[in-house]
């Protein structure tokens, strides 16, 4: 006997899965900065806003039931999570490669500053900048691979919003 590919997974699991991936990318975050010593940077820390935005709607989905008519909704904004936080995964892997430049206050740019100024933003500069990379492996950085996942988790969770009853 053989199973379909569309049975393999119930779309009715979809944010209980989206839950867990969620949390398990912010376990393996957590490991890499106090395991590993690599401290987030500032758009590191909106990435990870990312997925609780997405376990906060998947717990929503869940507590609404199957049988809810705003399941399928919850479900639709936890893919547009996903989506946002691959946008911000995709621009952070643009700065670290210097595609382009990232805010002033995600790379310690201080040009033009008074003494008073100067001091204030050396006192409450980012320990880590945005435009390099703490971590990279094949090449590809840490914000890449969250990019990727989340891609590849906003693709899962509109093949479950797509067949959701």
């Amino acid at each position: 006997m053989t199973r379909s590919r569309e049975s393999f997974i119930d779309p009715r699991h979809t944010p209980w899965l989206t839950a867990g991936m969620s949390l398990a990318a912010l376990c393996v975050a957590w490991l890499a900065q106090y395991g590993f010593g690599l401290a987030p940077c500032h758009l590191c820390l909106l990435q990870r806003d990312a997925y609780w935005a997405a376990i906060a709607l998947s717990v929503l989905a869940i507590v609404l039931g199957p049988r809810s008519k705003f399941r399928r909704l919850a479900i639709g904004l936890i893919g547009l999570a996903f989506l946002v936080g691959a946008g911000i995964a995709l621009y952070h892997v643009g700065v670290e490669q210097k595609w382009w430049e990232g805010a002033e206050s995600c790379v310690g740019a201080m040009t033009g500053l008074s003494g008073a100024d100067l001091e204030s933003a050396i006192m409450n500069a980012p320990i880590t900048r945005c435009d390099e990379a703490a971590f990279e492996l094949f090449g590809i950085s840490m914000a890449g691979y969250n990019g990727l996942l989340s891609l590849a988790l906003a693709a899962f969770t509109f093949w479950g919003f797509a067949r959701q009853h």
